[in-house]
């Protein structure tokens, strides 16, 4: 099959949870002699078109700063879709498959636009949506959430079949306009055995917490179960890792605590490896976060061999990622409190840990994935269907 992905950013030269996908997905395809391209930015050094890894990648467009401030660029989303426009026209022809990662949506119109001025046998638009905001644009964007709001809603019902990666991301794509039986869910993945390979950290704590410190992963709730947990379990240690906006007031409630000396905040830790040492050396992972669409933390953690506090809430995925092997309680100090306290008890979950991580190891997310993509070609009549041949878009990229 020839596969084409469609990003504006590249992994490893941008390090993020969509890049990654595509990245882990494509090089396995490849590796099984399917044929992948990957359009995008030209963020790697060298020429616009290159071979990595069995991957092709065609840059499309520039580099550009993918940031104005502590937001996503919008002027940079909207010049990538625009870009797209000629430069996958060709791409519709030329591949069986057009992937096209759903943030931030104007590539996906972008494609969307190329594959509608194409030919009519042009190839099947599939897209992956990590979430769906509804009314965290209100946060977001604040007075001009209603545009970011209706680009959602648009570009869910343009010409499309879609992959989320929860069943809560494909019930939330419904209330924006996309039937769910149309959408299909394959959820994100991890290298299980990358992880359980990683040296465990030799100064570790019983309970860990790892992300970003900002209100909704309420990692308060986490610093006031775990002092409640700790009258009952006096020895007990609990390590933070990450930074964010949060820190400052988290260290001052942790300040507070009979127990705050076995409460450390370890701020953000660059090499990955670490991170997965601490899950190794802990017993429990607890983050109650109350917006995850995914949560590939939980999974690390599983992997790692933890057991697993996730928050039960209308906007979290961990129930479903967590299973069995692990909790998932109402985000409040009570029920956190006593998630630890069984936890830390030597209770044991129905499901091992590592056997529940073992169900989005990327093999498995890759072979769902092509299964997604023969599903597509076989709901696409005969004529819109194409040779497999090796994609060849310098007539119509854009030069630097």
């Amino acid at each position: 099959m020839d596969i084409a992905f469609v990003s504006n950013v590249v992994y490893p030269d941008v390090t993020g949870g969509a890049e990654k996908r595509i990245y882990e997905i494509a090089r396995r395809l490849a590796a099984e002699g399917h044929t992948v391209t990957q359009y995008s930015r030209h963020y790697w050094e060298g020429p616009k078109r290159i071979e990595r890894e069995g991957v092709t990648y065609q840059a499309i467009a520039p580099g550009k700063e993918l940031y104005a401030g502590d937001r996503r660029s919008i002027t940079e989303a909207l010049d990538f879709g625009v870009r797209t426009i000629p430069a996958l026209r060709g791409a519709f022809r030329d591949h069986d498959v057009v992937h096209a990662s759903i943030f931030p949506y104007f590539p996906v119109l972008g494609a969307a636009v190329a594959k509608a001025a194409g030919r009519a046998d042009a190839a099947p638009l599939v897209t992956t949506w990590h979430e769906v905001w509804l009314d965290y644009w209100e946060e977001y964007l604040g007075r001009l959430s209603p545009f970011g709001k209706l680009v959602e809603r648009y570009t869910a019902r343009v010409d499309q079949h879609p992959i989320a990666i929860s069943e809560l991301t494909a019930r939330r794509l419904k209330q924006v306009g996309r039937p769910r039986e149309q959408t299909h869910v394959v959820p994100n993945g991890i290298d299980v055995e990358g992880v359980q390979t990683v040296e465990t950290a030799t100064d570790g704590y019983d309970v860990l917490y790892a992300g970003r410190l900002i209100p909704e992963k309420n990692v308060d709730v986490t610093v006031e179960g775990f002092a409640r947990a700790a009258q009952i379990n006096p020895d007990i240690r609990l390590g933070i890792i990450g930074d964010g906006p949060e820190r400052e007031a988290l260290e001052q409630l942790a300040a507070g605590m009979a127990c705050r000396e076995r409460i450390d905040f370890l701020g953000f830790l660059p090499e990955y490896e670490d991170v997965l040492g601490h899950m190794h050396a802990a017993d429990v992972f607890c983050s109650p976060s109350e917006r995850e669409g995914f949560g590939i933390t939980y999974i690390e953690a599983l992997a790692a061999g933890c057991t697993v506090i996730g928050a039960d809430h209308p906007r979290s995925a961990a129930s479903e990622v967590i299973g069995d092997a692990g909790l998932a309680v109402r985000p409040t100090t009570t029920a956190v409190t006593q998630a630890l306290s069984r936890s830390l008890s030597g209770v044991a979950a129905t499901t091992r840990p590592e056997q529940r991580a073992a169900q989005f190891d990327w093999d498995r997310i890759a072979a769902q994935t092509l299964d997604v993509y023969r599903a597509v070609l076989d709901e696409t009549p005969t004529s819109q269907q194409s040779e497999p041949s090796r994609a060849s878009v310098e007539s119509t990229a854009l030069s630097d």
